[in-house]
C-alpha cells in the first residue's frame, strides 16, 4: 500500500535582515534626487541662485553615493537603478525646466518671442529625453564584454552631470556679470540642442575615475585644488563659470586623445608586416 504524502503548507520566504550600512548609499542617492526636485521648485519661482545651488548639491551627492557604497561594501542592483533615476531627475529634468523658466522670465506677454514658447518647451523636452537615453545606454554598456580597453578611460557621450553644468553656464555667467543679454531664448535654445546632442551621440569624453596623477605632479595638483576650493568660497559664481568654460574646452582635447589611444591599440594588435 502506497504511503500518502502530505504537502507542507506554503510559507512565504522570510525577509532577511538588512544592515543599516547597506541603506546609507541609497539614502545619499535619494538626497541627490531630492536636491534635483528642489531645484525644479526654485526654478518655477524664478529663484535662479538656489536652483543652481540645488543642482550643484545633487552633483556632489551623485559623486559620493558610489564611493560610499564601495567603502561600505554595500553595492546593489537597487542602488544602481536608484542612481540612474536620480541622475535623470537631477541632471535631465531639472536643468531642462530651469532653462525653460529662465528663457521665459524676461519675455513680455504678447511679444514675438512669447509666441515661440511651444518651441522652447519642445527643446527642453528634447534635452531631458537625450539625458534619459544617455543614462539607458550607459547602463547597457556596463556589461558589454566586447568593449575595447581604451574606452575604459572615456565616457560614451557627455555625462549628464557635465551636460547639466554646461547647460547652466550661461545663467551662471549672467548671475556673475549681471549681463541680461545672456538670458536670451536663442542662447537657451542653442544650449539645449547642443548639450542634448552631445549626450546622445557617441562622443568620447574624459572619465574622471580613469585619470591618475603622477607622484611628481601631486604637489602642483594639490595647490590648484586648494586654490579652486578657495575661489569657490570667495567667488562662487565666477569659479563655476570658469570651470564650465574649461570643461567645455576639454571636449576637443579629449577627442584627440581618444583617437591617439585608438590608433595605438589597433597598431599593437595589427599583424606584423612580413618583408619580402
Amino acid at each position: 500500500m502506497k504511503k500518502i504524502k502530505f504537502r507542507r503548507p506554503y510559507r512565504r520566504p522570510r525577509m532577511r535582515k538588512i544592515p543599516i550600512r547597506a541603506m546609507i548609499p541609497n539614502m545619499v542617492t535619494l538626497m541627490a534626487a531630492a536636491s534635483g526636485i528642489t531645484s525644479i521648485q526654485y526654478s518655477s519661482q524664478g529663484n535662479w541662485r538656489f536652483a543652481i545651488f540645488a543642482i550643484f548639491a545633487a552633483c556632489m551627492l551623485d559623486g559620493l553615493d558610489g564611493r560610499v557604497a564601495r567603502m561600505l561594501n554595500a553595492s546593489s542592483k537597487l542602488g544602481a537603478e536608484l542612481d540612474s533615476l536620480s541622475d535623470f531627475v537631477s541632471f535631465g529634468v531639472a536643468p531642462a525646466l530651469f532653462t525653460y523658466y529662465w528663457i521665459m522670465e524676461p519675455i513680455a506677454a504678447g511679444s514675438t518671442a512669447e509666441s515661440y514658447k511651444g518651441l522652447y518647451w519642445a527643446l527642453s523636452l528634447f534635452y531631458a529625453m537625450c539625458g534619459g537615453f544617455r543614462l539607458a545606454r550607459f547602463n547597457i554598456m556596463i556589461d558589454d564584454e566586447n568593449r575595447r580597453s581604451y574606452w575604459n578611460n572615456f565616457f560614451t557621450g557627455l555625462p549628464s552631470p557635465g551636460a547639466a553644468g554646461l547647460l547652466l553656464t550661461p545663467a551662471i555667467w549672467q548671475i556673475h556679470t549681471g549681463y541680461a543679454g545672456l538670458q536670451n531664448p536663442v542662447v537657451g535654445c542653442v544650449m539645449l540642442v547642443s548639450m542634448g546632442v552631445l549626450m546622445a551621440c557617441p562622443l568620447p569624453t574624459f572619465c574622471a575615475k580613469a585619470i591618475h596623477i603622477k607622484v611628481k605632479y601631486l604637489p602642483p595638483f594639490l595647490l590648484v585644488a586648494m586654490f579652486t576650493i578657495g575661489m569657490l568660497i570667495s567667488q562662487f559664481w565666477l569659479t563655476l563659470g570658469v570651470i564650465g568654460l574649461v570643461y567645455f574646452s576639454s571636449i576637443p582635447v579629449c577627442f584627440v586623445a581618444f583617437w591617439r589611444m585608438k590608433r595605438q591599440y589597433e597598431a599593437e594588435r595589427s599583424p606584423a608586416k612580413v618583408s619580402v
